[in-house]
């Protein structure tokens, strides 16, 4: 048996026993693959991880910096209480508008805003609004940008809060300093800013599974 096809068994092991997907997360992963979105959405277990992350951290209000089709997004919502918040920002109208539909589906649209456009220009409106300071912030947007969503989240948090950055290993290219590739280095610029910030603590876990070989960045706001 492969390593890859070994990953995918005990993925589905895992999944099958630990991270029930439902109906509405099932819908919201065909309608991605019905409208031919990126195949770059986390796993079922990743997504529990996240809601998991969510309900440790006793999370009210949560930033998610992309959307794509809402699936991360439910996952994060159905942590959060009655009257907690999630917004969730997407560059692709054509995203946001399935992620939306998604999100209502699973009845979490009056918890969950997506807000449509290029993050690096919603972030510092949001903070123009003044909101109060996220619990958890996860950023799964375009890898080039990182370190800047590492900024604004910094911005946007206060102490005790947490920052997830998915992606982080690329396959492993994370450890090639002379990458030109931009993804990779901005992967690079952020993890580099995580270990030297004196605001933040944080480390990175590889992972293998059915999205191949990769991992994710933690850091706790001091």
């Amino acid at each position: 048996m492969s390593g890859s096809q070994l990953w995918d068994d005990v993925d589905d092991y895992f999944s099958t026993h630990l991270a029930l997907d439902d109906e509405a997360l099932l819908a919201a992963l065909r309608d991605s693959e019905a409208a031919q979105l990126p195949r770059i959405n986390v796993t079922p277990t990743q997504g529990k991880f996240l809601q998991l992350l969510a309900q440790i951290q006793g999370a009210r209000n949560v930033l998610e910096i992309g959307t794509l089709a809402g699936y991360s997004t439910i996952w994060l919502a159905r942590a959060l209480p009655a009257d907690g918040r999630l917004i969730s920002l997407e560059y692709s109208p054509k995203h946001a508008e399935i992620a939306t539909r998604n999100i209502a589906r699973a009845g979490l649209d009056k918890l969950v805003e997506v807000r449509v456009g290029p993050a690096l220009e919603s972030l510092p409106q949001l903070a123009d609004e003044n909101p109060p300071p996220f619990d958890l912030v996860f950023i799964d947007a375009d890898k080039a940008n990182n370190a800047h969503y590492v900024e604004w989240a910094l911005r946007l948090t206060s102490a005790g809060s947490l920052i997830v950055v998915d992606n982080v290993v690329r396959g492993g290219r994370v450890a090639d300093a002379g990458s030109e590739d931009p993804d990779v280095r901005g992967t690079r610029t952020a993890i580099e800013l995580i270990g030297s910030h004196p605001r933040l603590s944080g480390t990175a876990i590889q992972t293998v599974g059915s999205k191949g070989y990769d991992g994710f960045a933690l850091a706790r706001v001091l």
